[in-house]
Formats: C-alpha cells, structure tokens, sequence
C-alpha cells in the first residue's frame, strides 16, 4: 500500500512534460474543397473590450438606425426639437407640433412659461418619464421634446371652403385609427378617390409621421389634413352644414350599396380592433356593412375605407 502511495506521488514535473502533437490528418479534398476561397480573404480583427464588453459603435442609437424603445423605430432628427427654449420657439414661430413630451414632474419657470404657451396655442402635451425622453434624444433635453409635424395641417373651415362649387364635399374621419400604415393607406385611397380633406383627433390616433406619408405614397402631403379636439364636436358641426355622416360598420343594417353617397358624405372609419366609439356612432345618421361573402367577418380598416370611398365615386359617377 505504501509503495503505491509512493507511485501516485512521484509526478513528473509540467516543465518537463514533452509538448502533445497533434496527428497528421490526411488531406482530403472532398473535406477541403473550399479551402482556398476560405484562405483567400482575411478576417477583420475583433474590436478591444472595454470593461468586458465588445467595444460598440460611440455614435448615439438614433443615428446608428437602431431600435429603441420597444422595437419602434426613433423619430427622424430633422423632425425633433429639444430644449425649453428651442421648444418655445418652435411653437411661437407656428411650427406645427406633432407630438409634445414632457416629463414628468418638471418644475421651474421656462417649464412653467411652456405649460402656459401651450394652453394659450391649444397644444396638448403628455407627461413622460425621462427614460421616454432620452429614446427620443440624446442631447440635453431639459425635460422636453417636441416632434414637428411633416404636413401643415388646416382648419376645418378651409377644408369646405376648398371644395369646387361643381363637386359634392367628400371628407374622411377617423375614429381612433392608430396604425401609421392604415392611416396613410385610407389617405392614399381618399385621394385616389378625390375626397376633399380627412380628419383625425388630437389624441388617439395614428401620428402623421415619415411612415405614414410613405404609407400614403405622398398623398398625405397632397390632400388637406385637420386635427380636431373633439370629433365629436366636429361631426355636429358637419352635421349642421348639411353633410351626410356615414359610419362604416360590420353591425349596421344597411348594406352599403343600399345607402345614398351622392350628397355632401362624411365617412368614419373607426379603431382597427374596436370600430367606431358607441360616443360617435350615436351622431352618424347612417350605419352602412360592407357585405361579406367569406367566413372572415371583417375588413382590415383601410381595405374598408377603399370599399366605402370607390362605393360613393361609383354612385356619383352613375348620377
């Protein structure tokens, strides 16, 4: 037992270990046979770690074209404007504002004299946490970010008084559409189908952004856009101008060839999952159904708006 222990013990040094060697392998050319395209070009060398991380491009991640904040792609820079003064500034000059952050819990008198401004111009703003702020922007925002709006949006009296007395007016509202790709779809489609303006609320709907004129193929830049406070308010006051509202819905009783389209039309379209708020449908004075063939109950909204707009361009045609 001892002299095993003794055995186990005795261990060649490490220094004087002769090296491994590795067996030759044949060469085969089935094996290899990409062997000179793979040796022909050099591999790049791999960047220095720093503090155990692979060393990443410096530039900010808005300008590398990557996605922050929930895989949504960031704001072009052309169309943002950070600062308190800059801000102001934008919005003094009659900028038009697409989108106002602010965080939340911002103090101070220029924070102040911003709140005032925006209440004085009808500009609503939203109180964010900062972390929304620095996806938006890397530089020193002092707490609020303004995107600018591509688009010079009108008022509803310019829309009507644009259309040409020999045409009946044709306007486009949404309700709570909030997909930029359905926004600019329907626009693009009401242009195609000569409609005189579309309307969308303030809040709860789709940004007109890059996106959403790319989606329209330009014709968001073409034809007139209004912003509403209310839609609600804006229904009753096309509604007193003797326009007809129309809601496209899948519940309504009326097949949308049975409705008449060849007066002054309002067409709703409303929200991608929901449809039109119970709050608007109340005021429509007709509930138009695409009729449906297939087990599929439902159109996506804009190939619905598509249906609705050339419905009422057939039925003008024929009179």
């Amino acid at each position: 037992m001892d002299d095993f222990l003794k055995d186990k013990r005795v261990r060649t040094p490490r220094s004087e270990r002769p090296a491994p060697t590795t067996p030759e392998v044949e060469y085969s050319e089935a094996r290899d046979w990409n062997f000179e395209e793979r040796t022909r070009t050099t591999r790049p060398e791999r960047p220095a770690r720093r503090g155990g991380e692979a060393h990443k491009d410096a530039r900010p991640a808005h300008s590398r074209g990557d996605k922050v904040g929930g895989g949504r792609a960031p704001q072009s820079d052309e169309n943002i404007v950070y600062g308190l003064r800059p801000v102001i500034e934008a919005i003094e000059t009659d900028k038009q504002i697409e989108k106002l952050y602010v965080r939340k819990g911002a103090e101070g008198q220029l924070m102040a004299d911003l709140k005032d401004l925006c209440y004085r111009s009808r500009i609503r703003y939203q109180e964010v946490p900062v972390e929304k702020l620095n996806r938006l922007t890397r530089g020193n925002h002092q707490g609020v970010v303004a995107i600018i709006a591509p688009i010079a949006y009108v008022e509803l009296e310019d829309i009507l008084d644009r259309v040409p007395d020999d045409e009946q007016p044709l306007i486009v509202v949404f309700d709570g559409v909030t997909d930029v790709r359905n926004f600019g779809a329907i626009a693009r489609s009401a242009e195609c189908a000569g409609a005189h303006g579309l309307i969308c609320p303030l809040k709860n709907s789709a940004p007109v952004n890059a996106d959403a004129i790319r989606s329209s193929a330009g014709a968001l830049t073409r034809i007139p856009v209004h912003r509403a406070g209310s839609i609600r308010n804006t229904l009753k006051t096309l509604s007193q101008a003797g326009m007809k509202i129309v809601a496209a819905t899948e519940k309504a009783d009326t097949l949308l060839f049975d409705a008449d389209l060849t007066g002054p039309t309002v067409l709703v379209m409303g929200n991608e999952e929901t449809g039109i708020s119970k709050e608007v449908l109340k005021l429509c004075d007709c509930k138009a159904a695409i009729p449906m063939v297939g087990a599929i109950e439902s159109l996506n909204v804009s190939a619905a708006a598509a249906v609705m707009l050339f419905e009422t361009v057939r039925q003008r045609f024929i009179h």
